[in-house]
């Protein structure tokens, strides 16, 4: 079993930045690809940011790029999601995930292809 904890998130004024984090436990040689997708009630999950399992490649959808970077530290089975210029669509429940298979930069970005799933932090972007 793998088990994924996501910390970090709040509410931050548009413009502002917050650090997400996600903690793997369990049988965490296992994951090797992570990531981060996002949740508003009633509509679908949308992928955020990926990350594969050395930290060395990473692909970001095109409304956060430029503005969130993706990271891993393996030996602390964390993965982290740095949010600056912050907008209020951004308002999200971010969930963060894990996946076994090897890096695939398509496939990193569908929601079915993760094994692994979070609860999700809630970040509010709000004036």
């Amino acid at each position: 079993q793998v088990q994924l904890a996501e910390s970090g998130g709040g509410l931050v004024q548009p413009g502002g930045s917050l650090k997400l984090s996600c903690v793997v436990s369990g049988r965490t040689f296992g994951v090797v690809v992570m990531g981060w997708f996002r949740q508003v009630p009633g509509k679908e999950r949308e992928f955020v940011a990926a990350i594969d399992w050395n930290g060395e490649d990473a692909v970001y959808a095109e409304s956060v790029k430029g503005r969130f970077t993706i990271s891993r530290v393996y030996s602390e089975k964390t993965v982290y999601l740095q949010m600056n210029d912050l907008k209020t669509e951004d308002t999200a429940n971010y969930i963060c995930v894990g996946e076994p298979s090897g890096w695939d930069r398509t496939r990193a970005t569908w929601p079915k292809w993760y094994d692994y799933w979070g609860r999700g932090t809630q970040v509010t972007v709000s004036s």
